[in-house]
């Protein structure tokens, strides 16, 4: 099939999933509704197994995986992770219980390399699956290992997201009911840009706004981490985020320069197309097998998290509902952790004072834990997993 044609019907899937998302408010994950649809198409025999191959998205995806992790380091500025600290704790140590978990059940009962294929993507999103996905193909596993980090990433959000809403409102709740609202919610208040640390480069503002400048800067980004790759025997993902966060916070690169280049859209389905594959060329007995250790990796995994979310809040003395809802945004990330922190402030405060307050004291949090997790600590599980495969 034409690559053209085919592309346009990858983006059909991806479109279509974005729209039940948007409908729904985040209730229906969009890679959800993209994967199981194209999954159904293809048993079907409406679209041809090699779709996603014949619309030329891996390619995308081999040039701009390395430019988008160099890009997730930019997203978040360095004094704003620095004030969050402890939410980027209370993520990393719902990952770290959630993988040792893993190793301890999943290994024993499936094997090592369904441990690997389960754990990247659930402590993460899009990008480390990814990458588990593409490492799970390079080593030759078999059929039913390769479908199963897609079908982990379709499914973490539906058992997440309601625990969420749930301890988030009874944080809510007892926030506004304790008097401690004002207090917290002026603690939580995002760092000041005006009193953040004055950069040591200053780029000239039409840099900053030219989109090939951006794309340049990202792309320049991703060679030097894949460049140094080699010598270093650090993956080049890791070094990519690495260098994505020290770049933006000396002024060499602006801020979501991949976004500002106007490329994010078509980088972001590269992405998805590389975890998309794996489903379109699988058969329904593959999907089928791998159900069972899906179950499982999402259970204990899920389970792994909200305990090591559970034990970092009480160590570091925060209110566990909200260290918990912390520790499970690595199960879906942003825009989901946002929309259901806005959902919940609605909900709950009972003037526009107090809903906007509410919005404060969780909204950072929320944000910093999810970026933790999805955008950072996931990469860097999923690399190192990866490599001993």
């Amino acid at each position: 099939m034409e690559p053209i044609y085919s592309a346009a019907i990858v983006l059909a899937f991806i479109a279509v999933g974005e729209l039940a998302s948007i409908w729904s408010k985040a209730r229906v994950p969009s890679l959800l509704v993209a994967m199981l649809g194209i999954f159904i198409f293809a048993q079907l025999g409406l679209v041809p197994t090699t779709v996603v191959d014949d619309s030329l998205m891996p390619q995308v995806y081999t040039i701009l995986v390395a430019p988008i992790l160099f890009h997730m380091g930019s997203l978040i500025p360095l004094p704003t992770l620095l004030q969050q600290w402890r939410s980027v704790i209370i993520a990393v140590a719902g990952m770290v219980v959630a993988v040792g978990l893993l190793a301890v059940t999943v290994a024993p009962l499936f094997g090592f390399e369904f441990f690997v294929a389960g754990a990247g993507p659930l402590a993460g999103g899009i990008v480390a699956t990814s990458l588990t996905t593409e490492g799970l193909t390079a080593a030759g596993v078999s059929s039913v290992i390769v479908v199963l980090p897609a079908l982990v990433l379709m499914m973490q959000s539906l058992p997440s997201m309601p625990m969420t809403n749930f301890l988030l409102r009874r944080f809510a709740i007892g926030l506004r009911d304790s008097g401690e609202l004002e207090k917290l919610a002026a603690e939580a208040q995002a760092v000041d840009e005006s009193a953040s640390k004055k950069k040591l480069v200053t780029l000239p503002q039409f840099l900053v706004d030219n989109e090939l400048f951006n794309l340049f800067a990202v792309l320049v980004g991703g060679s030097v981490a894949t460049l140094l790759a080699v010598p270093t025997h650090i993956p080049s993902s890791i070094l990519a985020l690495l260098l994505g966060i020290v770049s933006t916070a000396i002024g060499l690169t602006p801020e979501r320069a991949l976004e500002k280049s106007s490329s994010f859209g078509i980088a972001m389905a590269g992405v998805i197309a590389i975890v998309m594959a794996p489903l379109v060329e699988a058969s329904l007995s593959d999907v089928i097998a791998a159900l069972l250790p899906m179950v499982v990796i999402l259970v204990v995994g899920g389970i792994g998290i909200m305990l090591g979310g559970f034990i970092a809040t009480k160590l570091l003395r925060w209110k566990p509902t909200l260290g918990m809802s912390v520790a499970l945004t690595a199960m879906y990330g942003f825009p989901a952790d946002y929309l259901l922190t806005n959902e919940v402030a609605r909900s709950v405060g009972r003037t526009p004072e107090e809903r906007d307050q509410l919005t404060n004291a969780m909204l950072p949090a929320m944000l910093v834990g999810g970026f933790t997790s999805v955008s950072a600590g996931s990469v860097v599980i999923a690399s190192v997993l990866v490599s001993f495969l």
